[in-house]
């Protein structure tokens, strides 16, 4: 009886192996990740993305700083850049640079003759008057852009905005003009701005030993059919350096001191002066 027992066991136990059907013999398999899905491309720029577009203008300057030392007689900046249309010719767009520096108050005064003596007269002073202004393009700016688009811009030293305190007479604003311009401040230049390649575009922008320091701002416009389109606006810094830099520094804090020396300085060159020519 207990023989027939343990046999059904036996036959019990490999029934179940063969199977695999037994809890205890069975492995459970361990969950597998499932691949990931590929990314998507990304989408296309859309047409009217300005992102997408180029800039109508891109403009530079050789140089950022211009430095005064005792022995400057002037330099010269360099403008370039590229535009995305044609230039020149016709149907192609324009380029125009303005080079202006900080605005400061003048006065303009008429000299009279009392007595056979030239003594300082009448007087108009100008609130905003800029130190410097260079203007030059790829045509004469009268070719470029009509008078209304002159004045709504107030390009050019015809349209500079100069207002005169107490005597409203249009001869002082003349003069001031040519005291200006006499001393190569104030100009503009007529085809100063060279193509090439019909899409790049340089100048050199000139400055006189008379420039004074301060910010400069350049800007740059891009003429389109007697319209201004696109414009960037760039600068450059002018700075006195080494000994210019103390002597303006001496003139403007010590002016007593500064007026000494230089009476002192002009006396002993005068006497070096007569000493040598009458050795010779």
């Amino acid at each position: 009886m207990r023989r027939a027992r343990r046999v059904l066991l036996a036959l019990l136990l490999g029934l179940g192996i063969a199977s695999g059907a037994h809890p205890a013999l069975v492995r459970p398999l361990a969950a597998q990740p499932a691949p990931a899905a590929p990314l998507p491309p990304p989408p296309p720029p859309a047409p009217g993305n300005p992102a997408a577009a180029r800039p109508p203008l891109v403009a530079e300057l050789s140089q950022e700083r211009v430095d005064i030392t005792t022995g400057f007689s002037g330099t010269e900046l360099l403008v370039f850049g590229a535009t995305e249309r044609l230039l020149g010719g016709e149907g192609g767009d324009d380029v125009l640079v303005v080079v202006q520096s900080g605005a400061e108050p003048m006065i303009v005064r008429r000299k009279i003759r009392v007595l056979g003596l030239w003594l300082n007269g009448p007087s108009a002073r100008f609130r905003q008057v800029p130190g410097f202004y260079l203007m030059a393009g790829t045509r004469p700016l009268r070719e470029m852009l009509p008078p209304e688009e002159r004045e709504a811009k107030r390009l050019g030293v015809d349209h500079l905005p100069l207002q005169s305190l107490g005597i409203q007479d249009p001869a002082y604003r003349q003069a001031l003009l040519q005291l200006k311009q006499s001393a190569r401040l104030w100009h503009e230049e007529e085809e100063a701005v060279q193509i090439s390649g019909a899409r790049l575009f340089r100048a050199r922008l000139p400055l006189p030993a008379a420039t004074d320091t301060g910010d400069y701002q350049v800007q740059v416009l891009l003429v389109r059919a007697g319209r201004v389109v696109a414009r960037q606006e760039l600068g450059f810094r002018v700075e006195r350096v080494g000994a210019a830099a103390r002597i303006a520094d001496v003139a403007a804090t010590e002016p007593v001191l500064y007026g000494l020396a230089c009476i002192l300085l002009a006396a002993f060159a005068g006497w070096l002066g007569s000493v040598l020519f009458r050795r010779g």
